[in-house]
């Protein structure tokens, strides 16, 4: 008689609709467990486009574009003046290098036992790259919440290998952004970064994040072209109070000293558990 396969192996049940909350609660558990070995205590996240480039990559594709000939090839103006844009927007994939190097080497002067106030992003390319290089030029810890999508699916190469996590479900992996975070640093983005933007400041805005969590926007010029907050108490959609949510900031020196006299104020003072594990602070 054959032998009957045990639940926890039976690879077709763990894959149905019926196994659909065990799935779900492997990815609380899975990166529970290995932010406690690692004691893993807070974190940073950064949020931003996957589509920058560092400067290098972006000036290499401008010149290549740029020395093909025009003729043989199909919409050439306009794929220039696309890396063009790309190659101007590199700046910001460089400020989140040296701004996340910078934070993760203020972190790692800490007298502390646990990891504390670790930058995290969602593993991708783009800004989340760049976050993750800065640690990691650092000699730091970083994480990566990555996410199983058609497309920008990649983790990066600068992402801590055993604090790389793959996502099936957005709820849980936005879960983890908000579970350890005590600063958030929000990079110029498209419809992800937005999202993330807004649920979080959601999230504070109903009270349901009770901790003090620091909200950065980068680059207030270029925030100010895609929404409009003022308008929005204008016309009564949000209370003026609700701008105090969050602050903006225009440059590595003045994000970096947001960031640290928020933790510094709030966090890097308290007395540590006995047992290094992240808290909860989701009401």
């Amino acid at each position: 008689m054959k032998k009957s396969t045990k639940a926890y192996e039976d690879s077709e049940f763990l894959s149905s609709a019926d196994g659909r909350s065990i799935r779900i609660l492997t990815e609380y558990l899975q990166p529970k467990s290995k932010f406690k070995k690692h004691k893993v205590m807070d974190t940073i996240v950064f949020f931003g486009s996957a589509r920058l480039k560092s400067r290098k990559d972006a000036l290499t594709e401008y010149n290549s574009i740029k020395s093909s000939n025009p003729k043989q090839s199909e919409n050439f103006g306009a794929k220039l003046r696309e890396a063009q844009q790309f190659l101007n927007m590199s700046r910001y994939y460089e400020d989140a290098v040296e701004l996340s190097r910078r934070l993760t080497e203020w972190s790692m002067n800490l007298e502390t036992a646990a990891n504390r106030f670790i930058i995290c992003t969602g593993g991708g390319p783009g800004i989340m790259e760049a976050a993750n290089k800065g640690a990691r030029k650092a000699g730091g810890y970083s994480i990566g919440l990555n996410i199983s999508i058609p497309f920008e699916q990649f983790v990066n190469k600068y992402v801590t290998p055993d604090l790389s996590f793959e996502f099936h479900y957005f709820f849980m992996r936005k879960f983890w952004f908000a579970y350890l975070s005590k600063a958030l640093v929000i990079f110029p983005g498209g419809f992800g970064t937005i999202d993330e933007l807004f649920e979080i400041m959601t999230l504070i805005q109903t009270e349901k994040i009770k901790k003090k969590l620091a909200v950065v926007i980068y680059d207030k010029k270029y925030w100010n072209k895609i929404i409009n907050f003022d308008k929005l108490v204008e016309m009564g959609m949000i209370s003026k109070s609700d701008l105090g949510l969050f602050t903006m900031c225009d440059s590595i020196d003045e994000t970096y000293e947001t960031i640290i006299k928020h933790l510094k104020k709030h966090y890097s003072k308290k007395k540590e558990p006995a047992v290094i594990e992240p808290v909860l602070r989701l009401k």
